[in-house]
């Protein structure tokens, strides 16, 4: 369990320091006028990625009997990762315009503050 429990830290800060880095980008794509660009939608794809593998890790560190020091708190902060980016491409119905970059830049700098919070209250597995 030691070892999924170091995998589940270290991929944390490999998505907040992601989501950082996808949110500057898609602001820097939104100042210059670009709209969605193929480059930036396989950037979300991995995010999301990243988010899955990290909640999958999570799933199986608590069938093992981990909990996370502030339980359920924990919990809601990785339901709200899973569904942040999916929920985006609904609300902007999948559109690539300059408008649609900077919603993905705000959501990509959200999830990396989600994850921050995460890993304050996952402490204690």
């Amino acid at each position: 369990m030691e070892t999924i429990v170091f995998i589940h830290n270290r991929l944390s800060v490999t998505m907040l320091l992601f989501m950082v880095a996808l949110g500057l980008w898609g602001l820097w794509n939104f100042l210059r006028g670009e709209g969605m660009t193929g480059s930036y939608w396989g950037g979300l794809a991995i995010g999301e990625g990243l988010v899955v593998a990290q909640a999958l890790l999570g799933v199986l560190l608590y069938i093992l009997g981990g909990a996370p020091a502030r339980g359920i708190l924990h919990i809601l902060y990785g339901v709200v990762a899973l569904i942040s980016i999916p929920a985006a491409f609904s609300f902007t119905r999948g559109r690539s315009t300059r408008y649609e970059t900077l919603i993905y830049a705000i959501i990509a700098l959200f999830l990396a503050g989600v994850s921050i919070r995460a890993r304050l209250t996952g402490a204690g597995y």
